[in-house]
């Protein structure tokens, strides 16, 4: 197998493992094994090590001395900071990327915005938010800043399964509405201030556990 395989079958068990992890398929604190993912995947450990190392980088798996690979956990601090974050990052995106937003653009986002309304499952929901926030910040054409927030994105999808992936509730977004309107009339600055508050705002919810217990589970809902 040629290096460049390698890569491809690493990155390949690693974006399957990531979808997992997000989707809340492999609860946080889950051993990953090396000898069954490899054979999952009918692979070596190479490329599983290296599959591992990607999603260490990710935040999403941490590696612990003589205990191997586990699914990373999280807590409220850590929905704090990526909330933080969002707010700070997808304020700038909003600001170079208003002057570039068309009608047909903030149509689509309305639409997204409906679809979100009446989404029955969260993964539906989380899909349609996360068009939203992908159609009204993309035009700021800064592919960095777009890389970054999409990592984001992916992380607050994994707090919003592990709280809601069991139970959904089809709710109307107002934020939503909120920023497309102040966007359509020129007001970036009271666009921005509603984006910041809306993906700021960490739900929470009791949820049980694999053991049949319950915890805490927190998310970002925006």
């Amino acid at each position: 197998m040629t290096s460049e395989q390698k890569d491809t079958l690493a990155i390949r068990i690693s974006r399957a493992l990531a979808d997992r992890i997000i989707s809340g398929a492999i609860e946080p604190g889950t051993r990953l094994r090396q000898d069954h993912v490899a054979a999952e995947f009918g692979a070596s450990h190479v490329p599983v090590r290296e599959a591992f190392q990607r999603l260490e980088a990710q935040g999403l798996a941490v590696s612990e001395p003589r205990r191997g690979v586990r699914v990373a956990a999280f807590d409220l601090r850590e929905v704090r900071e990526v909330a933080e974050m969002r707010a700070a990052l997808e304020v700038l995106a909003l600001r170079h990327a208003a002057p570039h937003l068309t009608r047909a653009i903030l149509e689509q986002a309305e639409e997204a915005t409906r679809a979100g309304d009446k989404s029955l499952d969260v993964r539906s929901w989380e899909d349609a938010n996360r068009r939203f926030h992908t159609l009204i910040l993309a035009p700021c054409a800064m592919p960095r800043l777009l890389a970054a927030i999409d990592d984001l994105h992916a992380t607050s999808a994994r707090f919003l399964f592990a709280a809601w992936r069991s139970e959904w509730e089809a709710r109307t977004d107002h934020d939503h509405r909120a920023i497309l309107s102040a966007l359509r009339a020129g007001q970036i600055d009271a666009a921005a201030a509603t984006l910041a508050r809306h993906v700021q705002w960490i739900g929470t919810k009791p949820v049980r556990t694999s053991s049949g217990g319950t915890r805490e589970a927190f998310s970002i809902v925006g």
